[in-house]
């Protein structure tokens, strides 16, 4: 960090963005990265920020604006998300206002009015907000202080959540040249990156990139059996906890709601054509209570800003690598130890490249997404560490072994599968190439159906040729061998699978195959834990836990009061740290992170009542 960045932290005054940090967000010191980026903002110039979910990204830009003179500018591509972090910053003191399309004309004139009188450091605003311009019109004589994209990645055709309304952004460093604009995402690959910045015309930006490692979230993807009943058992070990779980299909997440609840999951659905005001109170249920799981599609996404989410479960798959990272992302964001879970099949494969090849996009696009595609489906199959290979995929070395995903804890035991592949391959070939893996199987373990019959495969060598294997090894053998490129599936001819030119080595035998043998996960197999896990992932005694209850009801009766978010008012991690260290006075609580001078203000001496109480 160069001699100017240095002296904007050794000031003594509210410009010191140490003392700041201190004061409204209550932490004694920056986390990773941070530093450095507030630095390089404060000095004025372009910055990306590439930090994953949980790193703090939202500070790299929410604390120069408050040090800096005028008002900052944030845009935002959800309302949701925008209001939630609106909520957060008035929770620590901070003037901060939101203005969007279908807001009540009395909210926006008042936000105005605070712009104009120059009584707000952050407006958030959507991207179509920026694309009508006006922005500078209503800013104070302050002026602008800084520009702040959050999630970045939407400008970008790579990017997992592209927005057409992003590219208006591009005009923002002619609109407005001597202002410092700060890209911020999560979620990034390099054919990203080289995107926001070009499409941001931010050439000259410094990056900044943290690791992408998340060690606080287990991964374990395992084989599709009984997809419900895999689910029900994962959830058992969360019970009191809450978490999302993602479906593809609208239909898919109103079943999949209905049996949980039927089973004693308390469960509430999202998803695109539900009626706005169900869903939104949906929303607000998350947010607002404790242990509820809430089963969506992808349109619950970039909104959620809840630290405690202690799981996400797919019940199908992602779109790519970039979508899975930036939806298991969402657990943990507290620090504390979170779970990613996710079944697959062959079948989900099948249907994302279907969707794909059917969908609007240009021919290039589709390139993209097929590669996306493939390379989740090579994290899914893989042998090796789930987090070296997520890792890798970002451009991150890592040395795996991570002990913290199922390939880690319970290593995988591969064969060779060099014949089966052959025999695979052979089946495809000699019922020439135009059946589903369905079908194909049935050839394979020799059984009589209409279409067999129908078609002469009865009679074909192939016929019961694969009968040392069930039909679900032979799918998950089909999967495999998709994954390795030695097969691809036509959507244009009903799923029928082909020949990739690689096939030829095999059955030549110049290349053998080494396939994973697939643990197949059932009710039943698991081990559930009786109740929440708040003891074992936070180390908390038993006595400590029963502090952290007290505490916890303490923070959801305010709440309720106050009508905002449990976390809001103080997070887990703090509530954990009351409960251990049992400040005795209030002036001990400011040694706690995430107590700021306005939170002990308004909240210090109820929870120091409540810990008093708890501990008679």
């Amino acid at each position: 960090m160069g001699q100017q960045v240095r002296n904007i932290f050794d000031s003594s005054s509210d410009s010191n963005p140490l003392e700041v940090l201190r004061r409204v967000w209550g932490y004694q010191g920056f986390r990773g990265m941070q530093g450095d980026v507030v630095g390089n903002v404060m000095s004025g110039r372009d910055t990306l920020v590439l930090f994953p979910t949980g790193k703090g990204k939202s500070l790299c830009y929410q604390l120069p604006a408050i040090c800096m003179e005028g008002t900052a500018v944030v845009v935002s591509p959800l309302v949701a998300l925008m209001r939630d972090q609106v909520e957060e910053l008035k929770e620590l003191g901070v003037a901060a206002g939101a203005l969007w399309s279908e807001q009540p004309p009395a909210e926006a004139a008042e936000v105005k009015r605070r712009l104009r009188a120059g009584e707000m450091k952050l407006l958030y605003v959507t991207p179509e907000r920026i694309a009508a311009g006006g922005i500078q019109s209503m800013l104070g004589d302050g002026g602008l202080s800084l520009v702040a994209v959050d999630e970045a990645h939407c400008i970008s055709f790579w990017g997992n959540n592209f927005r057409k309304d992003y590219l208006a952004l591009g005009r923002l460093k002619e609109m407005y040249p001597g202002v410092p604009i700060v890209a911020v995402t999560a979620t990034a690959d390099p054919h990203t990156r080289k995107d926001i910045v070009r499409l941001l015309n931010i050439a000259e930006a410094e990056v900044f990139i943290d690791s992408f490692d998340r060690k606080n979230i287990s991964y374990e993807i395992i084989p599709r059996g009984n997809a419900k009943a895999q689910l029900l058992d994962f959830l058992k070990r969360h019970e009191g906890e809450s978490g999302i779980v993602y479906c593809l299909s609208r239909k898919k997440v109103e079943e999949t709601v209905e049996w949980l609840n039927e089973h004693g999951i308390r469960a509430k659905h999202y998803h695109a054509k539900l009626d706005p005001a169900l869903k939104a109170a949906n929303q607000d249920a998350f947010r607002m209570e404790e242990g509820l799981c809430l089963v969506a599609t992808v349109a619950f996404g970039m909104g959620i800003n809840k630290p405690n989410v202690r799981y996400v479960a797919h019940l199908d798959l992602p779109s790519s690598i970039e979508s899975y990272y930036q939806e298991t992302g969402r657990a943990g964001r507290d620090g504390l130890q979170a779970e990613a879970f996710m079944v697959f099949g062959m079948q989900d494969i099948v249907q994302r490249a279907r969707m794909i090849d059917e969908g609007d996009a240009s021919d290039q696009i589709k390139r993209i997404e097929r590669a996306k595609l493939n390379a989740l489906v090579g994290i899914c199959e893989t042998t090796a560490c789930r987090r070296q290979a997520i890792l890798g995929h970002f451009g991150e070395h890592h040395d795996g072994g991570c002990g913290n995903c199922d390939t880690c804890t319970k290593p995988i035991e591969t064969w060779d599968g060099t014949e089966a592949s052959i025999k695979a391959l052979a089946a495809i070939y000699r019922t020439g190439e135009r059946f589903g893996v369905g079908h194909v199987i049935d050839v394979l373990i020799g059984k009589v159906t209409d279409k067999t019959r129908r078609f002469g495969h009865v009679d074909l060598p192939v016929f019961g040729a694969g009968k040392e294997f069930n039909a679900a090894s032979w799918q998950s053998i089909y999967r495999q061998l998709l994954a390795l490129n030695l097969i691809r599936v036509e959507h244009d001819e009903f799923g029928a699978m082909k020949l990739q030119e690689a096939a030829a080595a095999v059955f030549r035998k110049e290349r053998p195959v080494t396939l994973r043998r697939d643990r197949m996960v059932s009710r039943g197999q698991r081990k559930t834990t009786e109740a929440s896990s708040y003891s074992s992932r936070s180390g908390l005694s038993a006595d400590d836990r029963e502090v952290f209850e007290v505490l916890r009801q303490e923070r959801l009766a305010i709440s309720r009061e106050l009508g905002v978010a449990p976390y809001v008012i103080f997070p887990d991690t703090t509530l954990i740290a009351f409960a251990t260290r049992r400040p005795r006075v209030l002036q001990d609580m400011l040694d706690i992170s995430g107590v700021g001078q306005t939170k002990l203000e308004r909240y210090g001496a109820r929870f120091l009542r409540a810990l008093r109480l708890a501990l008679q």
